[in-house]
């Protein structure tokens, strides 16, 4: 929680003692869709000439250097907009046999060489759970439990055998289920109305779990405050019968998955933008609890939260998903990657998992050549955010002054104030407080009386020559640069267009 007043002396103070909402690791997830350069030649790339890169299972060592120290907790796949035409089957088994089909999705061919084995091999390599959505487009029910029985079948039956004579004798135990993507939009295949895909989703979820009473169900949701997330949250946030299951009532949906992008070609824009996401959380939040209410759900029962499942700058006109989607992202991107973060903190009592579209190469921080990696701007807040912020949110009082020209969207300043600033904090298990700021100003320091830190102060600056500077063509314009502050000097001046992480021992 971060409160905040309007004063021409800017001034944060923290609260360590006062702790708030636990922080769900699963917010810094991300996300792997069959579109462009992200599968094929992003995390597997076995035609790859530098061959010092490549693993002997055709994954790239680089890219999987580079993602394990972030401890990345869940990986969404196949997609996306790509799962809309996407048939699992199609990727199994022998790979000179696996069937080349369109990909109606982005216009491509998807070869099928790269399918769900392959996922789980990569994914369990990195160390994370799989995420796995489901063929709401031109799929069917039938094929959907198949999937589920291929990957978490234990008994003598078909799908669970099949999984077997591929190599893989153990079930993969996938946990998570998304129940379509973006079905509300008309660029889907089998675009559908809100109505029709609530009817859909329930009976879905309700077979799923009968199959596997352990998995977690995502709702499509659309972007947290439409009156698509009003109908379907209404009508599938209910519980099972007991009859059906034989047990207990429990929610057949667990969370419920809204989607944002932002992106402005003009910096104060294009930096608070993500603000008006963190109303939208707000609200999508109040619905879930309508539906509580409404449909006579109990205390006791555990209320689906928030899957953000896609979130990311993006600017359509820059990088369109027909041409591959590869950003070049600049210091602006990377102090909106950051405020996205904060609001994912400062949101941490209502979203439970949130995934960065995409992980490689698309829209993405990291990006693949022939010879090696690139970080972007923005991989370097979206680092610290996994490495620091965690364990929980604890309260921050921001004094500053207030931003007031064009916001994007236009109504962002109708329900919150856009200060010159932005702010999250957060206590981990060990006792230390990590507080992310970053100041939007283009031409002005923060000279920013800091009240609440302790002791000598380890201090993360990303900053760039200008808001328009980029991490590309082997060039890293932008990077982490570390130093000490000692916080008896109460003082403390945040650079100009800059994120900063102040971390701290409390005790």
């Amino acid at each position: 929680m971060t409160t905040f007043s309007r004063s021409p002396t800017p001034a944060i103070t923290v609260f360590p003692t006062h702790k708030l909402s636990p922080i769900n690791r699963k917010i810094y997830s991300g996300f792997l869709e069959h579109l462009g350069r992200c599968i094929y030649t992003g995390i597997y790339d076995p035609t790859n000439p530098n061959k010092s890169l490549i693993d002997e299972r055709g994954f790239r060592r680089d890219v999987l250097a580079a993602l394990k120290p972030l401890d990345i907790p869940v990986m969404r796949y196949p997609g996306g907009n790509f799962c809309a035409t996407y048939h699992w089957k199609d990727g199994i088994g022998p790979r000179a046999s696996r069937p080349a089909r369109c990909d109606l999705a982005w216009g491509n061919v998807e070869t099928n060489h790269f399918g769900t084995d392959e996922f789980m091999e990569w994914v369990t390599e990195l160390g994370a759970e799989p995420f796995l959505c489901l063929n709401f487009g031109t799929g069917d029910l039938d094929e959907a439990l198949h999937w589920l029985e291929y990957c978490n079948g234990t008994e003598d039956t078909y799908w669970a055998n099949q999984r077997r004579r591929n190599g893989h004798p153990e079930p993969y135990n996938v946990k998570y289920w998304g129940l379509g993507n973006e079905v509300w939009g008309p660029w889907q295949i089998n675009q559908m109305k809100k109505e029709d895909y609530a009817e859909r989703a329930i009976q879905w979820a309700k077979a799923f779990k009968l199959q596997d009473p352990n998995v977690e169900l995502i709702l499509c949701g659309k972007e947290g405050a439409t009156g698509w997330d009003l109908h379907v949250i209404k009508e599938c946030v209910l519980p099972q019968a007991k009859d059906g299951l034989g047990q207990e009532a429990l929610n057949l949906v667990d969370m419920v998955s809204i989607h944002g992008y932002t992106a402005s070609e003009e910096h104060y824009e294009n930096a608070t933008a993500p603000l008006g996401n963190e109303r939208a959380i707000e609200v999508c939040t109040g619905l879930i609890d309508l539906a509580f209410a409404e449909n006579g759900l109990l205390v006791d029962q555990k209320k689906p939260k928030i899957c953000f499942d896609e979130w990311n700058v993006w600017s359509w006109e820059r990088a369109p998903g027909s041409k591959g989607g590869e950003e070049t992202y600049t210091l602006s991107d990377a102090l909106a990657v950051a405020t996205w973060l904060n609001v994912l903190v400062r949101q941490s009592a209502n979203v439970e998992m949130a995934c960065i579209a995409q992980s490689v190469n698309v829209i993405s921080p990291l990006m693949t050549s022939v010879d090696g990696i690139t970080r972007q701007t923005t991989w370097w807040p979206y680092e610290l955010f996994c490495r620091f912020m965690r364990g929980h949110l604890v309260a921050v009082n921001l004094a500053s002054e207030v931003y007031e020209g064009p916001t994007k969207p236009a109504w962002i300043r109708a329900v919150r104030e856009t200060p010159f600033m932005d702010v999250s904090a957060t206590l981990d298990e060990d006792g230390c407080l990590t507080m992310c700021v970053v100041n939007y100003h283009l031409e002005e320091e923060m000279e920013t009386i800091l009240t609440g830190a302790q002791g000598i102060v380890s201090v993360y600056s990303i900053t760039g020559e200008h808001h328009r500077v980029t991490n590309m063509e082997g060039k890293q314009e932008v990077e982490v640069k570390e130093a000490e502050w000692d916080s008896s000097k109460g003082v403390f001046v945040f650079p100009k267009c800059s994120v900063t992480f102040l971390r701290w021992k409390t005790a």
